[in-house]
């Protein structure tokens, strides 16, 4: 018994097996092997609206992405794959060649940062006065130079910590590595912004050895690494979605200035507990 999906059912699966992965032409031609049997591929393309030419091609891609078979009969004929078995393991496959792919980025990702930090080190060299200060808007840029940082600490690392976050101290492993190798921790933690979630990963820092308190309002958000470079992460007063603007820096002035203001706040912290 063949059956033809109805028109609206048709352009419905349709759109959404494009979605999945298929092209057009696949998608049409899968929803009517669905129908029946079996098709000639000529007989196929005439019912799909697929170009005769075109209709080969499609068909051997759709029998490589597993939605068809060949049956050899005295002609060659094709017929659908179960959906269950066709869609799902057509996402794994897509799945495992993503992450291969990804895996062959990073790898060759990671080659090229060597070199062109090479040819950025002697490009950027003359660049003046104020090498020691650098702005960062974009969130992932700041987390990267955040964990960056974080990694190469050796004496002691202070946070000011609130909301919204580009990493947050709490989420990330990197800062209990940072305290395991011997670095002093301590971070302050704006009190409005610790829902159930934060306050468990809060108790699991603290068991880390880091050193964590809370505290009603904090003026900016601050990380600071050995007394003298870190980043200041200010919150654009202008738009109305919260974003931050961030201030790299290398100086001990400005290291000194800011661990005396993380000093006051931890020390006002400690007094209100």
């Amino acid at each position: 018994m063949t059956q033809d999906l109805p028109e609206m059912d048709f352009q419905r699966f349709w759109k959404r097996l494009q979605q999945t992965g298929l092209n057009a032409y696949e998608a049409r031609s899968y929803l009517v092997l669905i129908g029946h049997p079996r098709f000639k591929a000529l007989e196929l393309a005439a019912r799909a609206h697929v170009p005769r030419q075109k209709i080969y091609e499609v068909l051997d891609s759709l029998v490589e992405k597993g939605f068809a078979q060949v049956v050899q009969e005295k002609t060659k004929l094709f017929s659908a794959i179960d959906p269950t078995l066709a869609i799902q393991a057509y996402l794994a496959r897509r799945a495992q060649n993503l992450q291969r792919e990804l895996s062959e980025q990073a790898r060759l990702a990671g080659s090229l940062v060597d070199d062109l930090n090479t040819a950025y080190s002697e490009g950027q060299g003359g660049r003046g006065t104020l090498d020691f200060l650098r702005i960062v808007s974009e969130p992932g840029q700041t987390a990267s130079q955040y964990r960056q940082m974080l990694a190469e600490a050796r004496q002691e690392y202070l946070e000011f910590s609130r909301p919204p976050y580009a990493v947050d101290p709490l989420d990330e492993q990197l800062v209990r590595q940072t305290a395991a190798r011997g670095v002093r921790c301590r971070l302050l933690y704006e009190s409005g912004s610790l829902d159930a979630e934060h306050r468990r990963h809060l108790r699991q820092q603290q068991s880390a050895g880091i050193q964590v308190r809370e505290t009603e309002s904090l003026p900016l958000k601050l990380a600071l690494f050995d007394g003298h470079k870190g980043l200041i992460a200010l919150l654009d007063p202008v738009i109305t979605k919260p974003t931050w603007t961030s201030l790299l820096f290398a100086h001990p002035g400005l290291g000194e200035a800011m661990r005396g203001l993380f000093e006051e706040r931890w020390r006002r912290a400690d007094e209100n507990r």
